[in-house]
């Protein structure tokens, strides 16, 4: 099944440089194919594929790799939107999608990846807020839109996390959202009191 899953994104991805030319579906599991790591149970963890010159969309069927804890596709020109089925990959730690072209809206099932570390990567919903375990996000260099979140593990970001999203606003942006008050500038450095020698 989690080779079908695989096969399922070879077949809509462009791979110019054969990077995926060990994904052979006639295999039992995908464990031997490259960029592909197994457990010991020959159950999916990992995904490498970043800067593989691929091209294409992603499948639904990505959502089917239920032990899948890391998804690297970070830096290749993939386009159209990030599936919501990603929301099932409850074990995802690390989830590297930026330097793409993806559009549309962050799915918010992807509030649900509880034990997610870092989302490298449309509106982007409240509930990724509640990933108190976020410490790393990126999703530079895409075009997503709308209001970024400034409250839970999103006060902690600064602008680079979402730098090169010409659509993108709000306080931890740098960018404030039309309509919306400017921001309050920082208060003012008041140095210390000296210290008085005894």
């Amino acid at each position: 099944m989690e080779g079908d899953a695989l096969h399922n994104l070879r077949t809509n991805l462009q791979d110019p440089n054969n990077v995926l030319q060990s994904w052979d579906p006639t295999l039992v599991n995908p464990c031997t194919w490259f960029h592909v790591t197994c457990n010991n149970d020959n159950s999916v963890i990992r995904v490498d594929l970043g800067n593989a010159a691929l091209s294409g969309t992603l499948v639904p069927q990505l959502g089917q790799l239920k032990n899948l804890q890391y998804l690297e596709l970070y830096s290749n020109n993939i386009t159209g939107p990030i599936p919501s089925d990603l929301g099932n990959l409850t074990n995802l730690v690390s989830l590297d999608l930026y330097l793409n072209r993806f559009t549309g809206p962050i799915p918010a099932s992807l509030g649900k990846l509880s034990k997610l570390r870092f989302l490298l990567m449309g509106p982007i919903p409240m509930s990724l807020t509640n990933i108190t375990a976020l410490q790393v996000l990126d999703l530079s260099n895409n075009q997503l839109s709308g209001v970024v979140p400034d409250n839970g593990s999103f006060s902690l970001f600064t602008p680079i996390s979402f730098a090169n999203n010409l659509n993108l606003c709000g306080p931890v942006t740098g960018h404030p959202c039309p309509g919306s008050p400017p921001f309050s500038p920082p208060p003012p450095f008041v140095p210390p009191p000296p210290i008085s020698a005894p």
